[in-house]
C-alpha cells in the first residue's frame, strides 16, 4: 500500500471508516473484473488503483439518511 496515496485519499474522505469500506468495496470489484477508472501505472495493487481513484476524486461515497428511519440499519451508504 501506498502511504502517499492513503494520506490523498483520506483528504478526500476524512471518515476513516467510512474510507476502508469504500476502498474495501472497490477492490473486490477490481478483483472481480471490472475497470478502473484511472490508468494503472505499472505493478500497482488493486489497492493501490482503488485509493489513486479516490485520491483523484473519481470515486467518492456519499451517505443518505432516511428521516424516517427507526433503526440504525435503514442507513444506506451508496458508493
Amino acid at each position: 500500500m501506498n502511504v502517499h496515496l492513503l494520506n490523498q485519499a483520506k483528504e478526500r474522505i476524512t471518515n476513516v471508516p467510512m474510507l476502508i469500506n469504500v476502498i474495501s468495496k472497490r477492490v473486490r470489484q477490481l478483483n472481480a473484473g471490472q475497470r478502473p477508472m484511472i490508468k494503472p501505472g505499472r505493478n500497482m495493487s488493486h489497492m493501490d488503483v482503488a485509493l489513486m481513484e479516490v485520491a483523484e476524486g473519481k470515486l467518492t461515497a456519499e451517505v443518505t439518511f432516511s428521516p424516517t428511519a427507526k433503526s440504525e440499519g435503514d442507513n444506506l451508504i451508496q458508493l
